[in-house]
């Protein structure tokens, strides 16, 4: 490890540091990945998945990947909605009669929506309508494991890598949600759905115990609670930021997306300080004044403006957002915190000592991540029109040539908007 003096009582050191972790290997996501979200009607919602996506192309910039959204409302793990199946058959069929109607309705429906997309890993997220709104049926569940193993084997041996999602639990106007005989037939589906993980080599994420936990803690402190918006079934943008947090942290998303310490103490009894994920440059500290140059290696997670009331509802900024700031040694009470010249923040000085989480207010990089989020938003629903709306209807060869243009300019504006700049950090003492 070595030490670099770069301005009078100044010290930093590029190191590894206890900044709430690094973003490493661990995240599902890998480069030059091609993934498909394959779902139900709450994956054709384009809301979780949007914000699942816009994690991975802001955390990782430098990162090549294609992201295509293929769920369809009142899906099912058997691909009902894909490929007719006679459903009465197939929850009183067993052994190899149920073997024959799952591998020809899922291998059916993944030839023709998932499997020409070429992917590397794959999102499934089913459950909600297979559990068929209802107390938990044995026969059901059977064909939903026995469909959800089908679809784990034919990715994987197209290689694909495939994460199982539960479904998140049904949010209605009770105080206790945990009660609810639907929830409980979920919670079931879910438990089924790990073992078909573990026994298909997929990764288990599960959404329904944290967003249930999140629905009891609400109730707990108003029994009528609403925190998903949207419907009982369908969360609006906060319950969908709800569920993008329990993906990603099943995901193994990591929390840092950077970190810098500085020291301004007289340097004979300076501490060092470090720099994760970001280089620093030209720091100088004159007159009680603190400047420098961050160019950071990623984007903070942006975050719907239509969801800010999900962070208060779960630790997304501390487990998904940590971009950090941290100065020890400053003499003034409380000081003004300027990126390119614009105020974002006033923070005590022992709040600086301990350290600050910029992703809590608006800074160039923030906007710029937001920046981003519409363009996913925007790539998101013109490949949903391409795709259910002119390729499934068998609509014009032009048609679909110009939604790819559009598709292909977007992806190029994406890839140009995530990238991180250099910005200018100033903190003087704050003018009374």
């Amino acid at each position: 490890m070595s030490v670099l003096r770069v301005g009078i009582g100044v010290w930093v050191l590029a190191a590894m540091c206890a900044c709430g972790g690094q973003a490493g290997d661990a995240f599902f996501f890998r480069d030059r990945e091609s993934v498909v979200f394959l779902g139900d009607s709450i994956t054709e919602q384009r809301l979780y998945t949007t914000y699942v996506e816009a994690y991975a192309l802001t955390r990782y910039p430098e990162r090549t990947y294609t992201f295509r959204n293929v769920g369809w409302g009142g899906d099912t793990a058997w691909l009902r909605k894909r490929f007719a199946t006679d459903e009465k058959a197939l929850f009183a069929a067993t052994g190899e009669a149920l073997d024959t109607m799952v591998s020809r309705a899922v291998g059916a429906g993944l030839a023709r929506d998932v499997l020409p997309l070429k992917p590397t890993a794959v999102t499934i997220k089913f459950g909600m309508n297979d559990h068929a709104y209802q107390a938990f049926r044995e026969d059901i569940c059977r064909a939903y494991t026995r469909s959800q193993r089908e679809l784990v084997d034919i990715l994987t041996k197209n290689g694909a890598r495939v994460a199982l999602l539960t479904p998140q639990p049904i949010e209605d106007k009770r105080p206790d949600p945990d009660q609810d005989v639907r929830n409980q037939s979920l919670r079931r589906f879910s438990d089924a759905l790990r073992d078909v993980a573990g026994q298909g080599g997929a990764l288990y994420v599960d959404q329904f115990g944290p967003y249930l936990e999140l629905m009891l803690s609400a109730r707990a402190a108003k029994p009528d609670a609403f925190i998903g918006g949207g419907d009982a079934v369908h969360p609006g943008p906060a319950g969908q930021t709800l569920m993008a947090w329990a993906v990603l942290k099943g995901l193994h998303a990591p929390a840092l997306v950077s970190c810098a310490k500085l020291d301004v103490t007289r340097w004979l009894r300076s501490k060092v300080t470090c720099s994760q994920g970001c280089a620093l440059s030209g720091v100088r500290y004159r007159d009680g004044v603190l400047t420098f140059d961050r160019l950071d290696a990623a984007l903070p997670m942006p975050v719907d403006a239509r969801a800010v009331a999900a962070l208060a509802r779960a630790p997304v900024t501390e487990e998904l957002n940590r971009y950090l700031l941290a100065v020890a040694g400053l003499k003034a009470e409380r000081y003004d915190l300027l990126v390119d010249g614009l105020k974002v923040a006033t923070y005590s000085a022992s709040q600086l000592a301990e350290g600050v989480n910029l992703a809590t207010v608006s800074t160039p990089n923030g906007v710029q991540a937001q920046q981003v989020l519409d363009l996913v938003f925007k790539k998101n629903n013109v490949y949903f029109e391409r795709w259910r709306k002119v390729q499934l209807a068998n609509g014009p060869a032009e048609r679909l040539a110009e939604l790819d243009r559009q598709v292909a300019e977007l992806e190029a504006q994406i890839n140009a908007a995530r990238q991180p700049k250099p910005h200018r950090f100033e903190l003087k003492p704050a003018s009374l």
